[in-house]
């Protein structure tokens, strides 16, 4: 992961102790996380509609942007793909650290906080 500290950084500033974050910047920090979490500690034994939820917003938010091009589009929707495959949970560190990469880069680009709509997702 290239921007480590960037992305704690971003979570600690957004992400709450608990439920969803307030801004798009630390919904999708703590959609990859959680995403991470429930394959590392639960084997995706948890999974629900919600962990689908929360990897579509983190795919829509981040392919449907201009600022990646088709290369890196197309990275986010296979990695994307693998976690919702949850059957066989994702294990690979380097796959939710492309990703926190990809949110970090995203969120230089949209410094000010932008809100999470009530609904999203």
């Amino acid at each position: 992961m290239l921007y480590r500290e960037e992305a704690a950084e971003l979570f600690m500033k957004y992400v709450p102790r608990s439920g969803r974050a307030e801004t798009e910047q630390g919904e999708l920090i703590r959609a990859v996380e959680k995403l991470a979490d429930e394959a590392r500690r639960h084997g995706n034994a948890h999974w629900s509609d919600d962990f689908e939820r929360l990897a579509e917003f983190v795919r829509d938010r981040l392919t449907r942007s201009s600022l990646f091009d088709r290369s890196v589009k197309d990275e986010i929707n296979a990695d994307i793909d693998r976690i919702l495959a949850y059957e066989e949970p994702v294990l690979d560190e380097a796959l939710y650290g492309r990703l926190l990469d990809r949110v970090v880069e995203w969120a230089r680009a949209h410094p000010k906080p932008i809100p999470l709509e009530a609904d999203f997702g």
